[in-house]
């Protein structure tokens, strides 16, 4: 029996652990790096051990300071979680060795499918659909084009270690070829310390369906139906859903069958899933094994009603599946949303910072996973996922809606997240119909998606007002004279209040005056030159109430220096106020180049006087786990590179200096 267990994670699925945990009595223990010293997941533990540094490399992925960690701190058994070292066979066996409990699957069949390559070939002595593929080890950079030709294409790069979309790149043409192997051998190496790659071929339009089984000791290995994981970025999953809107019984019943096949093959024990590509003729074939916990896990709970980490428990004890999971019911729908710290809008740029709110409504239907709080602050180390937010009902739609409503109404104030995108893929027709794929967001960029409303719209130009009354009404609180008067007050006719903020919606930034008064014969208002017929109910420094045409409106607002977030009844609205007096010498040098975020140069790919032109990759900035590759904006001569490989950076840093044009005389006073 479990009595104590350490999990061997962070975050969101640390805290779910946890959850399950105190439901069942066990006693829990956390492990954590030096920046989580103080995060959630740390406080809701029993106790905690410290594994120093900050970087995964330092901490969570120590095998043996975790294993010491745990016997130090008298667990009985580890729990992995996701990611770091869940799918590591060797950590796996250090803590069966050790005299733990491991609540996983056996080393052996993490072994089996910690290679996809591996993974690959044994699927396919078990006559579990494989597409076709080949081994990159060996081949030298002349050779990939034909081993891509008989692949087979387009292809897809993949790194054979690891997942997360990590190490992944399409290729559709051969000259791109060469520069994706490399760039996913780096990645893959970053990630996994593991920089094998295949090509594998590549579908079109396929849906991305996986299996959820369980194995006991016992020799049952069950399936807990499908879940739908096709609208994805870099090929990470962003939505979930289960059951998947495109499923019959006998597809079900099929895909179940070889997940099953594939469970028996490699002796499986715990929670699994098998993933599957769906084409859109109804064929599928085989992907890979998760040896773990999938972090789309909630949805398969939500329609069985099974506790999965209560079942991982109980297996991980000898016991077998209980009569609920050997004879599972299919009960509702339920999708999930994985709220990411990225901007969309500029390539899924992961974004750090102080989360100075955080705050999703648990209504009913909802349930919400989280690694984080108000006040915490978003690392540039670990992955951007903020939390999941999980809505279900009797019916896709009604789910849908419920999630809809749920991330409307969430209050994230501090870093940029993919909220918006969730809800305008949620909302389009090609999403509710559930004609989906893979490439959703490549028929839908961002861009197109409207994501922001326009300045012109009345949500923006009353959350404009809002913040300007808000602002006032701040001002009018720390005066020290009359601090009483109601904001915006004059007792004459005299000019009204302005305040000016920057709008930042699909089309760039807009500059936005808001002007107001309110005097003896009554009020007036304007926003970008268009009058507002309201009036101000209330107005405080955190909250503003507008009555127009007999609809009363409440808009929230909250300051962090130039930043001001409004949550109003239609959504959120970020801004930022421009100051009355700039600082001089602010802006950067001509045609400077700077890190978006804080960072890891891992490839400096020009030098100084290189003419380079636009578009040209010129570093690779690592953060979050993923590459970003800073391109050239114009064509010109690089005149500065004040960065080297493996050089942290912070954001805002100058990577690269270009002179437009390509004449190179003009270095000098380019803003070297």
């Amino acid at each position: 029996m479990i009595r104590k267990l350490l999990v061997a994670n962070r975050g969101e699925i640390a805290r779910r652990v946890f959850r399950t945990c105190r439901d069942l009595g066990i006693a829990t223990v956390a492990v954590h790096s030096d920046p989580d010293a103080s995060s959630p997941f740390v406080a809701e533990a029993n106790e905690s051990v410290a594994l120093g540094g900050a970087t995964p490399a330092e901490s969570y992925l120590r095998g043996g300071a975790i294993v010491a960690a745990a016997v130090a701190a008298g667990a009985d058994a580890v729990h992995p979680g996701y990611g770091f070292l869940s799918e590591d066979a060797g950590f796996a066996a250090a803590v069966v060795a050790a005299g733990l409990t491991w609540v996983g699957p056996p080393p052996a069949a993490i072994e089996a499918m910690g290679s996809k390559l591996a993974a690959r070939r044994l699927m396919g002595d078990a006559s579990v659909p494989v597409l076709p593929g080949e081994d990159l080890t060996g081949v030298g950079d002349a050779d990939l084009e034909s081993v891509a030709t008989k692949v087979g294409w387009p292809v897809l790069v993949k790194a054979s270690a690891g997942g997360g979309g990590r190490g992944m790149r399409v290729v559709r043409r051969p000259r791109d070829l060469m520069e994706a192997v490399a760039a996913a051998r780096r990645e893959a190496t970053a990630a996994f310390g593991d920089g094998t790659v295949f090509l594998e071929r590549y579908v079109d339009e396929p849906r991305h369906v996986e299996i959820q089984i369980f194995g006991d000791a016992h020799g049952r290995v069950v399936s807990l139906f499908e879940r739908e994981c096709s609208i994805q970025r870099r090929h990470q999953k962003i939505l979930e859903e289960a059951p998947s809107p495109v499923m019959t019984a006998a597809l079900r019943d099929a895909m179940g069958a070889a997940a099953v096949t594939a469970g028996r093959a490699i002796g499986y024990v715990g929670a699994g899933t098998v993933e599957f590509v769906l084409t859109p003729d109804g064929e599928f074939y085989f992907l890979e094994v998760n040896t773990r916990l999938q972090v789309e896990h909630p949805v398969t709970e939500a329609v069985t009603g099974l506790d999965l980490v209560a079942l991982q428990l109980a297996v991980a004890e000898g016991h077998p599946l209980p009569p609920g999971a050997l004879a599972p019911e299919l009960r509702g729908h339920a999708i999930e949303a994985r709220l990411y710290a990225e901007d969309p809008l500029a390539s899924f740029l992961p974004s750090a910072g102080t989360l100075s709110r955080f705050e999703v409504p648990l209504d009913a239907g909802v349930r919400v996973d989280s690694g984080v709080e108000s006040g915490d602050t978003v690392s540039v180390n670990y992955d951007p996922m903020l939390a999941k937010v999980v809505a279900c009902g009797s019916s896709r739609d009604g789910a849908r809606r419920r999630l809809v409503a749920a991330l409307r109404r969430a209050r994230i104030h501090g870093v940029t997240t993919n909220r918006d995108l969730l809800v305008a893929v949620l909302e389009h027709p090609e999403f509710a119909d559930g004609a989906i794929d893979t490439h959703f967001l490549e028929r839908h960029p961002p861009t197109s998606l409207c994501l922001l409303p326009p300045p012109g719209s009345a949500q923006v130009r009353h959350s404009v007002l809002a913040a300007a009354l808000a602002d006032q009404a701040a001002a009018r609180r720390a005066a020290s004279v009359w601090a009483e008067a109601p904001s915006g007050w004059r007792n004459n006719a005299g000019d009204p209040q302005v305040r000016a903020y920057r709008y930042r919606y699909d089309q760039g930034p807009a500059r936005l005056e808001a002007r107001y008064r309110r005097g003896r014969t009554g009020w007036w208002a304007e926003v970008d030159g268009t009058g507002i017929d309201a009036v101000a109910t209330t107005v405080e420094p955190g909250q503003v109430e507008l009555v127009e045409s007999g609809v009363r409106r409440r808009y929230r607002v909250e300051t962090e220096g130039d930043r001001v977030w409004v949550d109003g009844p239609d959504g959120s609205v970020e801004l930022q106020r421009e100051p009355r007096f700039p600082e001089r010498g602010a802006a950067a040098a001509a045609g400077s180049l700077v890190a978006p975020m804080p960072g890891v140069v891992r490839r400096v790919q020009v030098t100084e006087g290189d003419l380079v032109e636009r578009g040209a990759p010129l570093v690779i900035l690592e953060a979050m786990k993923m590459e970003q590759t800073v391109l050239a904006p114009v064509t010109g001569t690089v005149t500065a590179v004040p960065v080297a490989e493996n050089q942290t950076v912070a954001a805002g840093a100058t990577l690269v200096v270009i002179h437009e044009g390509g004449d190179a005389e003009a270095g000098e006073g380019a803003g070297g």
